[in-house]
């Protein structure tokens, strides 16, 4: 699994606008980041599962399905938290000022 895809470094190289406007965009980046890290996640289980559905049902093979459905849960479920708490705090410093 040495071909995990670090949702930070997308949101790092991810471009920015050269608008005035694009101070408010990060967020927007970040959600777009956590998005496509979920979707290389999801190609890679579609490319393991048509393995399985051709007929490679070796028990490696179905391990490994079954630790890239684990890594897209907890994917799945940073991509949730983090993009909540960010909206959080958002608020709440909207809030104070």
């Amino acid at each position: 699994m040495s071909n995990s895809i670090n949702p930070l470094s997308l949101v790092a190289a991810a471009p920015t606008s050269t608008s005035s406007s694009s101070g408010s965009k990060w967020f927007e980046l970040m959600a777009e980041a956590w998005g496509k890290t979920l979707d290389a996640k999801a190609t890679q289980m579609e490319q393991t599962a048509a393995q399985i559905s051709g007929g490679d049902d070796r028990p490696a093979t179905i391990t490994q399905l079954s630790a890239q459905s684990l890594q897209m849960g907890f994917l799945s479920q940073s991509a949730h938290t983090g993009i909540s708490s960010v909206g959080s705090a958002l608020e709440t410093m909207a809030r104070k000022q």
